[in-house]
């Protein structure tokens, strides 16, 4: 029984942990890219040189972190489901 609460222990913390990383920082390097903008390649001596821009990141080198775009999600949906007492009819369309 206590390596199960210390499972659910350790559970807990990682994911509060990384709830306040992506309220904090909602912004995290690419993976792709690794934070660049661009990858990295080599000329045919063997010397680095940039490359193309990162089409992920789209050369930013910063992504949005998964956290963060599921609470930007789920908080755009409250909003949008949620009643504001300004208007609570749904807008007719020209066609109905």
């Amino acid at each position: 029984m206590p390596s199960v609460l210390l499972a659910i222990a350790c559970l807990l913390a990682v994911t509060l942990g990384y709830f306040a990383v992506c309220a904090a920082s909602p912004f995290g390097p690419c993976r792709k890219c690794r934070g660049w903008g661009f990858q990295m390649k080599t000329d045919r001596k063997g010397r680095l040189k940039r490359g193309k821009n990162c089409r992920r990141c789209k050369a930013t080198g910063r992504r949005i972190r998964v956290g963060r775009w599921i609470y930007n999600r789920a908080s755009r949906l409250y909003r949008e489901s949620a009643p504001t007492g300004r208007n609570p009819r749904p807008k007719e369309t020209r066609w109905s």
